[in-house]
């Protein structure tokens, strides 16, 4: 009988401690239910915060773009427009009284300020839409724009043009680059002219593009010109960084996210 006590016993006592087990186990997956669902949570709240940094970065350079276009407009084209009434009011004065080697004269200035008021507003249209990339595709638009700019320079510059990789990447992110390109290389022939350039893009693993410009131009960049550079990478969530070169130049490398490069 005793012997059956203590079996029983031993019975309850174990029964008790595979409950208590159960019930350790079950709170202990409970708390990680939790804490996992508390880090989805978190994880989840940094998203939308970095979503709406990444928002506010966008709206807030679109909104500079603007205001740029507004103060070039303004300050440029219509101010010329309306230099070139003021001229061709002259001129019919000048006609009517029958000067007509003055008016010959105005009208000759005004045909001039209206020319350079046309490529003007051409360059704002390709500054706003590069067309060439949409005709001539990245790759042979680039080397072109390297072209033009060694032309213009009037002295010998060593090209080095490797952007085969950005003809696959998505329409708005080759806007990006050619533009950064394009203003990186202007910058430049200003400071320099360089002897050497080397614009490079390449596709990353994790399917990021990054630009890679580096020139040997001498003097120092001012921060203003970085600024709009990097700009221009914030408006498709990308990064800039610049430094200076050993040989006294500067190389400016561009990253642009995985989900921005890909088409």
């Amino acid at each position: 009988m005793i012997v059956l006590l203590l079996v029983l016993a031993a019975l309850v006592l174990a029964a008790g401690a595979v409950a208590l087990s159960l019930i350790v186990s079950e709170r202990r997956r409970h708390e990680a239910v939790e804490s996992e669902n508390a880090r989805l949570l978190r994880e989840a709240a940094e998203r939308e915060a970095e979503r709406s940094r990444l928002s506010g970065q966008v709206i807030s350079a679109e909104q500079d773009e603007r205001r740029r276009i507004a103060l070039f407009l303004h300050d440029g084209p219509v101010q010329s427009l309306s230099g070139i009434a003021l001229m061709l009011d002259a001129a019919r004065h000048f006609a009517e009284r029958g000067e007509a080697g003055q008016a010959g004269e105005v009208v000759a200035g005004a045909l001039e300020r209206h020319r350079q008021t046309i490529r003007e507003l051409r360059d704002l249209s390709f500054n706003l839409e590069p067309v060439v990339l949409r005709d001539r595709g990245f790759g042979t638009a680039v080397r072109a724009l390297a072209d033009q700019l060694r032309l213009a320079s009037e002295a010998g510059i060593e090209l080095e043009v490797d952007v085969d990789a950005a003809e696959q990447m998505a329409e708005s992110a080759q806007a990006a680059l050619y533009q950064i390109i394009r203003e990186a290389l202007n910058q430049g022939i200003l400071r320099g002219p360089p002897t050497r350039v080397s614009v490079r893009v390449e596709q990353r693993e994790d399917g990021a593009a990054e630009l890679v410009i580096s020139d040997d131009a001498p003097g120092e960049r001012r921060r203003r010109s970085f600024d709009a550079l990097g700009e221009r990478a914030r408006t498709l969530s990308g990064t800039l960084t610049a430094e200076g070169g050993p040989d006294g130049g500067t190389t400016v490398r561009v990253v642009l996210p995985a989900y921005v490069a890909q088409p």
